[in-house]
């Protein structure tokens, strides 16, 4: 698999810079232009310009994002379950992850599987999702800094360690390619603009869009479709760069790429746990309500931004302006209204957190009825392994709180003989096969992405835990079923010191199965290899009931003690396979082998069902 990988991440590199450097090169051959006197625009040259420069955008982003998750989405994800002590260090801790893995919906996302884990609480994840908001401005603030020229050597240098490094090394080429994407898409757009600043018809209607409201509502709905509000800030770069509207229009822009991104949020919470709208909706309420306070204030703003930022100076001509001055007040004005949100919001946080909880209610956590759908199985996290993986093992759990009722109705199904007990297991397993179905396909997904070698072994040992798992599930629908309708059928009645053996052995499985689920979910190895030192007790149980058994045989026995001794075992047999699928899941979890065991019990081979 790591070869595979290996030489999927080749071929996809190398047609990305191809791409990319023609583009570049075309344009540069095919530059739009604006005719002097007929004011006429090549029109399929500049769409393709700007549609092309945003595409290059939009991937650079992409590939910068992918690249930071790979290397560092585990490590972010310890650092904020541990650094989220109060507000300030949960504002702190956003700001840091964010800027570092350049994207506020994945720390949103990081934050989801936390609290879904417990290790965090959603008022700890509200301050957080502040401090992403701030952290993913210094996107804007890289892109104001005008490095477009240094585009091609960025994707020199990220291709050569890509294409030459190993481990992380090839990770950080990736992310030195996405930026010099970035610059490059910047540099295509912004080439491809250049006429529009004398063409009369498109300057008439910028003027039109000078109304904050429009300019609010048009970048809201651009950002919604390209789901990040860095390229709608870089585009309004691009245009101020050009002279084609001023700060006041691009702070209208920057508002309604703040409501646009929330949106993109709330739209995948949909069919998400209460944990994941929960802060969908914070994103939300955060984003909008500050945007339509600062509206009416955007002079205001402008005031301040131009206070702390380069500012024109006299002699300064108007180019130089637009492509040095104005780009850093844009993206300064990003920034403080980031801030200022955060700042006005975070004394208020125990407030909003209780709001929002009474407009997202916890919902019933049963596993009756549509609850046998996956629940936490995201299609948005499958790029971000990590925590794809975080979520099946929530799934998982899931999946063992199933199995664990049916376990727990063995007795009362099987020992006693009640087949509408035993029918109300059969109907469990099918949900059991239900999210197993559903979490195979996922971590067949998740194996289909560009994964590290240590995330591919991960998905394989989920894969086997899994059917490990679904092997409980059928022994317990087919063989246990079996037998609990022959002691019926054959009206065979188990002694009180049967009763006391199996309920026992029964005991020990239950208890070793529980415990293998907890470790699975938390990857526990030490747990695990409790599970694992659990043989001894039960080779013990079974060495004493076939001791009993081998003195009762030495008497003469009747066809219903002989009956009644034959389904004895046969139960016991079925509980021993039980307990060999329990600890083969806490092997996977210890990371230890022991394919071996089928031949070391010859008993435990599979029973046909």
């Amino acid at each position: 698999m790591r070869k595979r990988l290996a030489r999927i991440r080749s071929w996809r590199t190398v047609p990305a810079l191809a791409v990319g450097i023609a583009v570049l090169n075309f344009m540069w051959v095919s530059r739009v232009y604006a005719a002097d006197e007929g004011q006429q625009l090549h029109l399929f040259s500049l769409s393709m310009g700007l549609f092309g420069g945003l595409a290059l955008f939009l991937y650079g982003m992409d590939t910068t994002s992918d690249a930071l998750k790979s290397v560092a989405g585990a490590r972010m994800r310890t650092i904020l379950s541990k650094l989220v002590t109060n507000r300030i260090m949960g504002l702190v801790t956003g700001v840091i992850v964010t800027a570092i893995i350049q994207s506020s919906s994945v720390t949103t996302v990081m934050l989801i599987s936390l609290i879904t884990a417990g290790l965090i609480s959603f008022s700890q994840a509200v301050s957080v999702i502040l401090g992403a908001n701030i952290g993913t401005t210094i996107t804007v603030q890289i892109i104001a800094l005008k490095v477009t020229q240094y585009s091609l050597l960025l994707l020199a240098v990220g291709f050569l360690l890509s294409f030459t490094g190993k481990g992380k090394k090839r990770y950080y080429g990736y992310w030195l390619m996405g930026l010099g994407f970035i610059f490059l898409g910047m540099d295509v757009m912004g080439n491809a603009m250049v006429p529009l600043k004398d063409y009369k018809p498109f300057v008439n209607l910028m003027a039109t869009v000078t109304n904050p409201w429009w300019s609010l509502l048009i970048a809201a709905v651009f950002t919604a479709l390209v789901q990040t509000s860095a390229a709608t800030v870089a585009i309004a770069i691009v245009f101020a760069s050009q002279g084609l509207i001023d700060l006041y229009t691009a702070i209208a822009l920057i508002l309604g790429a703040n409501i646009g991104t929330s949106a993109t949020a709330a739209l995948a919470s949909i069919g998400k746990p209460p944990e994941a709208v929960r802060a969908a909706v914070a994103h939300v309420l955060f984003k909008t309500i500050g945007a339509l306070i600062v509206l009416p204030f955007i002079p205001q703003l402008a005031q301040i931004v131009v206070a702390i930022s380069p500012k024109w100076q006299p002699g300064m001509s108007e180019t130089l302006y637009h492509s040095r001055v104005l780009p850093r007040q844009i993206a300064n004005a990003h920034t403080v209204f980031n801030v200022g949100i955060a700042l006005l919001f975070l004394p208020f946080s125990s407030l909003a957190v209780r709001f929002i909880e009474w407009l997202v209610p916890d919902r019933d956590n049963g596993l009756e009825g549509l609850a046998a759908k996956p629940r936490y199985l995201d299609d948005s996290l499958v790029d971000t392994p990590h925590l794809a993986l975080g979520m099946v093992r929530r799934e998982v759990n899931r999946m063992g709180d199933v199995l664990e009722q049916m376990l727990e109705g063995i007795p009362e199904a099987v020992f006693e003989g009640d087949l509408d007990k035993m029918e109300g297991l059969k109907e469990r397993d099918e949900k059991v096969d239900a999210l197993f179905a559903a979490i195979t396909r996922y971590l067949a997904k998740i194996g289909q992405e560009d994964i590290p070698e240590d995330v591919a072994d991960e998905v394989l040992g989920a894969m086997s835990a899994l059917t490990e798992l679904e092997a409980i599930g059928d022994i317990i629908e087919n063989n246990l079923a079996h037998l609990a309708r022959r002691k019926v059928e054959e009206n065979i009645v188990l002694d009180e010191q049967a009763l006391a053996v199996l309920t026992e052995y029964h005991l020990q499985v239950t208890r070793a199965f529980k415990s293998a689920i907890v470790a699975f979910v938390s990857d526990n190895k030490e747990i695990a290899r409790m599970v694992m030192e659990m043989k001894s007790t039960i080779n013990n149980l079974d060495i004493q009931a076939r001791a009993r058994m081998a003195a009762f045989l030495r008497q003469t026995l009747t066809p219903h003690e002989l009956a009644s001794y034959t389904l004895e075992m046969d139960i016991m047999d079925n509980l021993k396979r039980i307990y060999y699928h329990t600890k083969r899941v806490a092997k996977l979890v210890a990371q230890e082998e022991g394919a071996a065991d089928w031949q070391a019990v010859p008993s435990l081979a599979p029973a046909s069902s």
